[in-house]
């Protein structure tokens, strides 16, 4: 799937559920199902810069293609990375340079945030993306 059809399959889940409440139950669930990161990948290296709690994350070059993987000592965060994880990974670099973020706003995600969380959501994106260049990077040379 691309990453435009990934946000497309989140949003329509989303609208399933008429109030906050269930939508962040929804996400700590999906938190609960991310596969664990690899211990050795639970680096300072690899921890996500300006969010309140404690994220890892991961990426390695499989086929063209990157794998990310995450963890937090949040549940929420930790589901909030699942659901980025969902879209990005899996996908080729140059896609994810490339891809608008837009189901956060669409499902009314970032809103529904503290700013500290909010704060933490962007990085995590920066970070995929920042992965990405670097991916993109190895790709190239």
């Amino acid at each position: 799937m691309t990453i435009k059809e990934i946000q497309e399959e989140i949003i329509d889940e989303f609208s399933m559920f008429d109030d906050w409440m269930d939508r962040y139950q929804y996400i700590i669930d999906l938190g609960k199902s991310l596969p664990i990161i690899e211990s050795k990948f639970k680096l300072d290296e690899n921890l996500i810069k300006g969010c309140q709690s404690k994220v890892w994350l991961y990426s390695e070059l499989e086929n063209d293609m990157i794998k990310y993987s995450a963890d937090s000592d949040a549940i929420l965060t930790k589901g909030i990375a699942a659901l980025l994880i969902r879209v990005y990974s899996g996908q080729k670099p140059n896609d994810i340079l490339t891809a608008e973020t837009r189901f956060i706003d669409e499902i009314g995600l970032k809103e529904h945030l503290s700013p500290t969380r909010a704060n933490g959501l962007v990085s995590m994106i920066k970070q995929i993306k920042l992965y990405a260049i670097a991916q993109q990077t190895k790709l190239e040379n």
